[in-house]
């Protein structure tokens, strides 16, 4: 991330990324995630979650706590506490429910003239944002980024540290179907973990144990499926539902090595 700030001026370049990281070293597994981007394993056809996604509603807390400690960041715009709904004027005096750093559950305070800023955090789900900009909370780069029409800078409520999870191979005996998929958030929006082990299972018993294209191949149809098909309506998948519109990005790595199957 450091390298990245100090590059954007040399080479000119803006924006961010999200980034998942896989790396084997002396028979384990140390996965990194930062971003929105999803790991599992597939082992004897059992799901091991080795990630979890980082957006404004998973780390609803750190980011309130942050402008809590510091509201400078928020630029006399936005308001920490979160509310079920957006305020508006006519509502003063008045309680409403409301949540801050502190709180899993809710409570109710009198509404006052500081409530009725923007959200720091904003929408639900895939549509929740930091400041209404972002969606993903961790990251590299996007050093520059600002909210729309203003100064006010997002990069401190970003974080570039990784989660970091350890998988043990050495705990397990691996056949050549069990698997790490590594994907981006294009694959996971449209396709959950027991769609893509169902998919992996199905490609994967179609060729031979030792034939080495087989995981791309595994891969290659995660990608397709979450795609979809064009048609008039725009890209559908199978279902019929809207295909996935963001950036796919796919690895399958074996757990298992080659061996005399059937």
């Amino acid at each position: 991330d450091d390298q990245i700030e100090r590059e954007r001026a040399s080479q000119r370049l803006a924006g961010g990324c999200c980034a998942l990281a896989a790396v084997y070293l002396m028979g384990k597994f140390y996965v990194a995630n930062a971003g929105d981007s999803r790991a599992i394993i597939i082992r004897n056809g059992e799901i091991i979650p080795m990630s979890r996604e980082f957006t404004p509603e998973t780390e609803r807390q750190r980011l309130q706590f942050l402008a809590f400690l510091r509201p400078e960041l928020l630029g006399k715009e936005f308001t920490h506490l979160e509310f079920p709904r957006r305020i508006q004027p006519k509502e003063l005096g008045k309680k409403m429910l409301y949540r801050d750093q502190n709180m899993n559950g809710w409570a109710y305070k009198k509404v006052e003239e500081d409530d009725l800023k923007f959200p720091l955090i904003y929408g639900e789900g895939k549509k929740a944002r930091v400041m209404a900009t972002i969606g993903v909370t961790r990251g590299l780069g996007d050093h520059d980024l600002k909210v729309f029409s203003s100064n006010i800078h997002i990069k401190p409520f970003l974080s570039c540290f990784p989660e970091v999870r350890v998988y043990d191979l050495t705990q397990y005996e691996h056949c050549p179907d069990d698997v790490l998929v590594l994907g981006t958030d294009g694959l996971w929006d449209v396709t959950n973990d027991k769609e893509v082990a169902g998919v992996v299972m199905e490609v994967l018993m179609s060729y031979e144990p030792n034939d080495p294209c087989r995981y791309t191949m595994v891969a290659q149809e995660l990608v397709v499926r979450s795609r979809g098909v064009l048609k008039e309506r725009g890209w559908r998948l199978a279902n019929d539902k809207l295909g996935s519109g963001d950036d796919i990005s796919v690895f399958v790595i074996p757990l298992g090595g080659p061996g005399n199957y059937t």
